[in-house]
């Protein structure tokens, strides 16, 4: 019913995201207790500063990065890993981040859990990224951003996207970067709101 309902109507029409939500169960990827809202068509509050993307924009963004088989992706903010699991089965590797150690690793159990050997989930600071395992041919934010930090940026490789939430006001958009020459040149995909993740604020100017 998600799917169907939130999901197809929202002009997402790429076979692989479509399968990869019909079955991979979302509720296993939120607190207990939210089980139950797991699958409602708005953003979920999952705790600890993280958000659970609505279906719909989580579908969107995704097809709006053009994932292939062979890339690499990494998955800021990746919440409990419902994200990093959809990645997972639309490219070769994913690299989840979270900042809080505990929850990055319940996102590792629930990921070995259900079988994605080709994810991992680090801790480590959201806006530093992980550039380790970079770089990527993708990027995926899971809230929203007032500025984008170079680090994030920098890891993306030249011929990559990355897919933010920018807010804007009480409303947001969607913006996909590309990258060429080591530029990234942001394009309007669609609107979607989602609470800015932590670190991701601009700063406001010292004026004397």
């Amino acid at each position: 019913m998600m799917v169907d309902t939130q999901v197809r109507p929202s002009d997402v029409t790429k076979f692989p995201i479509i399968d990869a939500m019909l079955d991979i169960p979302r509720e296993a990827f939120v607190p207990t207790g939210l089980r139950e809202a797991a699958y409602v068509g708005e953003n979920l509050d999952i705790g600890g500063g993280r958000t659970l993307l609505e279906p719909r924009t989580l579908a969107k963004m995704l097809e709006a990065l053009d994932i292939q088989p062979q890339h690499v992706a990494l998955d800021v903010g990746c919440g409990l890993g419902y994200s990093t699991a959809i990645l997972a089965r639309l490219c070769d590797f994913v690299v989840g981040l979270e900042d809080d150690e505990e929850r990055a690793e319940e996102a590792q159990q629930l990921l070995s859990e259900h079988g994605f050997d080709n994810a991992a989930v680090m801790a480590g600071t959201l806006t530093e990224g992980a550039a380790k395992s970079g770089p990527y041919d993708a990027i995926l934010v899971q809230g929203a951003v007032e500025t984008v930090p170079d680090a994030l940026c920098d890891q993306l490789r030249d011929g990559g996207r990355i897919a933010c939430v920018f807010a804007e006001g009480a409303l947001g958009v969607v913006r996909i970067g590309h990258k060429h020459d080591g530029t990234i040149n942001w394009r309007f995909a669609f609107n979607a709101g989602a609470p800015v993740l932590p670190g991701f604020h601009k700063q406001d100017a010292f004026v004397l």
